[in-house]
């Protein structure tokens, strides 16, 4: 890595499928807007147009970090930059790897088509070996992302011009590293790994140009002790192998033990390709109406976290941010946070499972149905679930928050399409819990039975929720239905998944004259944590399994945070740690 010091978010970008070969291309880009969508009649790709501006990627054109902040309507953008292969890397497989472009990508070297991506929050790659020369090349980017289409999963994003409400400034484009690695003549391309408590851990991976003879050879290390090593022919684009680790550590908040994986694919004695990776052994169930890490309780203390940054919007500025981000959390008594309509980048994962940090992981949702959004729904869906299938942080799947995507759930086919997410979550990952439609609205198809209520104080909370699941009590009125049509509850247990969202303004911190908060601005911080206390003791004397706050920082126009957007502290962690210390 040459200038590492010089590029923006340098670290590797997806440390569970880490090759040593690699080169950064985030930095300095050529940058066009394309407003009047002419570029590809102009065949911008293939000519020499000159771009009139230039952004820093990984950032988005509507963030401050890009060096453009323009938070106008731009559907297509053009980016173009050069790069050089190491020469070491002669002989070997180039690969392209973008973290995310919002929404649709088509992506040229050296003028010719390398490949097409839908769908704005989740990774793809391109192996350009054939396209590339020696010496200078060029990569360019088209992507397209309509800013008005509620069709698309956008989360945040608002499809209006100026942030308003619950919604945000958006991102478009580039808003996730870029980087081109080297691989072997056969290579890695996916990997599942998929442990036990009893200490057996099984990998399976997929194969990209299989060639006949080769093996899959993964070593286990802890404490850079190898532990087990284990080994398997290949069987076509597929190999599998499974390793015993004797007495395995297990992850857990308090105890974050991760396994350090070599995995080879070798021909005889000749490594073909390496990844270097790293798992954790634990579970997640249900028992007994609580929510159970390794076979035993645990309290989810979790809170609303949008992952948005005032300088960076969506991208997070770097890779210590991430890590204060979680420090705090912890340090305010939570062990783990909603990450709430936003597929969250894979470093921000990566920290979570070495700092020990539960992860309910959320995708961006769409706001209307039909069956193109069906479609490239459920497929992003799978892509997201495939990426972070490996992390041991997350420990719940919600495809679809609050009906966003299913806003009729009266029809039936609307209906079918919620309860199709949670049986296809299912069919992919059993390991984990499923909540099918976040807060309300809830089929019979979940494993925890989430609501969000920002009732404003204790004495109206806790009459709500005290005698939830005695006999002959019923679920407390709302406007929105907590069950869809003809729907019973299932006996899941009952999950707060949002509530709170008491606002506070610290003096001297300048917010938008449009700010607001959930359940009202409290003058002090005082009254704002005897708010937050009585709501505690109502949840403490309620039968929840855990709760979620709404929300760690502030975000634009709206100011429920325990942060500031700047991530500066409006109460003293000690002190909410004390109240988070009511709920066990």
């Amino acid at each position: 890595m040459l200038g590492a010091e010089e590029i923006p978010r340098p670290e590797y970008p997806q440390p569970q499928f880490q090759r040593e070969q690699w080169l950064s291309l985030n930095g300095r880009w050529e940058f066009e807007f394309d407003d009047a969508n002419a570029g590809l009649d102009e065949n911008w790709a293939v000519t020499a147009k000159k771009f009139s501006r230039s952004i820093q990627v990984p950032y988005c054109f509507e963030s401050k970090l890009s060096g453009i902040g323009d938070t106008s309507f731009h559907p297509w953008i053009w980016y173009r930059r050069a790069f050089t292969v190491p020469a070491d890397w002669k002989g070997k497989r180039v690969l392209l790897n973008f973290g995310a472009v919002d929404y649709r990508a088509r992506v040229w070297v050296n003028g010719q088509m390398a490949g097409e991506h839908e769908g704005g929050n989740v990774p793809f790659q391109f192996d350009i070996t054939p396209l590339v020369k020696p010496g200078a090349n060029t990569i360019t980017v088209r992507a397209e992302d309509p800013p008005t289409d509620r069709y698309i999963p956008r989360g945040k994003q608002y499809w209006e011009p100026k942030s308003r409400g619950i919604f945000y400034t958006r991102t478009s484009g580039i808003w996730q590293p870029v980087w081109l690695e080297a691989a072997g003549a056969s290579y890695l391309r996916k990997l599942r790994v998929s442990p036990t408590n009893d200490g057996v851990a099984r990998f399976e991976v997929m194969i990209a140009r299989p060639a006949a003879g080769l093996a899959l050879h993964v070593a286990l290390g802890d404490r850079k002790e190898i532990v087990a090593e284990a080994q398997a022919r290949a069987s076509g684009e597929r190999a599998a192998v499974a390793a015993m680790v004797r007495e395995p550590r297990l992850w857990s908040p308090n105890t974050p033990n991760l396994y350090e994986v070599t995995l080879e694919l070798r021909r005889g004695a000749t490594v073909v390709d390496r990844v270097q990776s790293y798992f954790g052994f634990r579970t997640v169930s249900v028992d007994g109406g609580r929510v159970s890490l390794n076979g035993r309780p645990i309290y989810l203390k979790l809170v609303l976290d949008q992952g948005y940054w005032p300088e960076s919007n969506l991208t997070p500025p770097t890779d210590a941010s991430m890590q204060y981000d979680i420090k705090m959390t912890k340090e305010m008594g939570f062990n783990g946070a909603r990450k709430h309509q936003k597929l969250e980048d894979p470093r921000f994962l990566y920290w979570a499972d070495k700092m020990g940090f539960l992860v309910s992981s959320e995708m961006a949702n769409a706001y209307l149905y039909d069956e193109d959004y069906a479609a490239r729904y459920v497929r992003e869906w799978m892509e997201a679930v495939e990426r972070d299938w490996n992390h041991p942080s997350i420990v719940i799947w919600n495809p679809i928050n609050e009906s966003w995507g299913v806003p009729n759930l009266s029809e039936a086919r609307q209906q079918q399409h919620l309860r199709s997410l949670y049986t296809l979550t299912k069919s992919l990952d059993q390991s984990r819990l499923v909540i099918d439609n976040e807060g309300w609205e809830h089929t019979e198809m979940t494993d925890l039975f989430a609501v969000h209520d920002y009732a404003r104080d204790e004495q109206t909370l806790g009459p709500r929720w005290m005698d939830f699941g005695k006999p002959g009590v019923t679920l407390p009125g709302r406007s929105r239905h907590w069950l869809v049509p003809n729907v019973q509850y299932n006996g899941t247990p009952l999950y707060l998944s949002e509530f709170g969202g008491i606002a506070y303004i610290p003096e001297g911190n300048k917010v938008p004259e449009s700010a607001w908060g959930y359940s009202g601005v409290e003058k002090s911080a005082d009254a704002a944590l005897e708010r937050l206390r009585g709501l505690y003791r109502a949840i403490a004397r309620s039968p929840f399994a855990g709760i979620c706050y709404t929300q760690i920082t502030d975000v634009e126009q709206e100011i429920n945070g325990l942060m500031t957007y700047d991530r500066k502290l409006k109460f003293d962690p000690k002190v909410l740690r004390e109240i988070n210390n009511l709920l066990q």
